[in-house]
């Protein structure tokens, strides 16, 4: 392999094929595979993700499944022998919605849609069919304000250019502090 992107992509192709049965039989998803360069080693970076549900992948998990794609690595009769180093880890929050498993993954949280042909809609995400979602859009008001919940709308995958999950910070004015206590030494420190 020479590090050309063609190569690359070439080696990308062909290991994602050499480990989906690997990660399969870890019932897990095989998301995606990256080759990249740096010197002399080749860094393999493997991205997994549970079959479906909810729940997200866990880490004992990720150790096992990593356990086994380096095993079927090391047997790759294929491989070029070149030194490689393996990351395995599972999608993050920044990756996109693309397939319907992935927007199944997120109902009860705010995601923003990108519909062909209108504006970005921001919005809870409240049920996944096999045909498309349901979000109930959140509508800015003045800058500030809380923004109003707008009726539930239905929207086709095939009108979906991308959805992403908007990552939520707690508002300080909506956090209920007098939950918090504080003990003597708590207090200690405050009159201090």
């Amino acid at each position: 392999m020479t590090g050309k992107p063609a190569d690359i992509q070439l080696e990308a192709a062909r290991l994602t094929e050499l480990l989906e049965p690997t990660v399969a039989s870890h019932q897990l998803v095989l998301e995606e595979v990256e080759v990249r360069r740096a010197g002399d080693q080749r860094i393999v970076h493997v991205v997994v993700d549970v079959t479906e549900g909810t729940e997200g992948i866990l880490l004992d998990q990720v150790a096992e499944v990593s356990r086994s794609i380096s095993e079927a690595l090391d047997k790759d009769p294929h491989d070029t022998a070149d030194p490689y180093e393996l990351e395995v880890s599972s999608p993050g929050t920044s990756r996109p919605l693309t397939l319907p498993r992935h927007w199944r993954r997120n109902v009860g949280r705010m995601v923003k849609v990108n519909v062909i042909g209108e504006d970005n809609l921001l919005g809870r995400l409240m049920e996944v069919t096999e045909t498309g979602i349901t979000i109930v859009p959140e509508i800015t008001v003045k800058k500030g304000m809380k923004p109003k919940v707008g009726e539930p709308r239905t929207i086709e995958f095939g009108s979906i250019r991308r959805g992403n999950v908007e990552v939520e910070f707690a508002r300080a004015e909506s956090a209920d502090l007098t939950e918090l206590e504080l003990d003597d030494e708590d207090d200690e420190n405050v009159e201090a």
